[in-house]
């Protein structure tokens, strides 16, 4: 359903949600559905605009019930921040996180895609079944999307065993990069010569 930022639009579209959720015999999930269509919209207008063209897709495979909000900005990126109870603003991400199984921004070329997913208790739908690796790739995509470069940083003296632990984890990530890569039609040998190149050349020093 395309919609226009307003405050107005908000109960229009949580109207749209309710009666989608009576179709799908999903009536317990209303109240939380609507809490996070009612925040991920508001977030447009204060954070994007009034005004801005935007569209709400819910949909359902079974296991999960999706909620997207569109919408043409992809610089304004919502973030979970810490607010006071009595606090007028700052709570809606974070009331999204509590309400919802998990949460996340795509990037695309002229919109950005902010989701968030409530377990319906029901059996996944009928078909392919689902890559663990393919899923966890997925969120980590999702989750970079969120985040300022660099979060991260190696810590001196982490010792041969923990070094040993986080190269595992580092090769399980990169392993679930390419099962990813291959199941959306990618060429991975392409995007591996693509990456070793970039590494080369911002490297200190150069190749190693």
């Amino acid at each position: 359903m395309k919609f226009t930022a307003h405050p107005e639009e908000v109960a229009a579209l949580r109207r749209v949600v309710r009666l989608c959720l009576a179709a799908w015999n999903l009536n317990g999930l209303v109240d939380a559905a609507q809490l996070c269509v009612s925040e991920l919209v508001s977030n447009v207008v204060t954070h994007v605009g009034p005004g801005t063209p935007g569209s709400l897709v819910v949909s359902v495979n079974g296991a999960y019930l999706r909620i997207e909000v569109h919408d043409p900005d992809t610089r304004a990126l919502p973030a979970l921040v810490t607010a006071d109870i009595d606090a007028e603003c700052g709570r809606g991400m974070a009331l999204v996180e509590a309400l919802t199984d998990r949460w996340g921004v795509q990037l695309h070329e002229d919109r950005k895609v902010t989701w968030c997913e409530l377990v319906t208790g029901l059996a996944p739908s009928a078909g392919r079944p689902v890559d663990p690796s393919v899923s966890r790739a997925e969120a980590l995509l999702d989750m970079y999307a969120t985040l300022r470069p660099p979060t991260c940083r190696y810590e001196p003296g982490l010792g041969r065993v923990g070094r040993t632990m986080a190269e595992e984890s580092v090769i399980d990530v990169v392993t679930d990069f390419l099962r990813w890569l291959n199941v959306h039609g990618c060429d991975a040998d392409d995007v591996l010569d693509r990456a070793q190149s970039r590494y080369e050349a911002t490297s200190p020093g150069g190749p190693r």
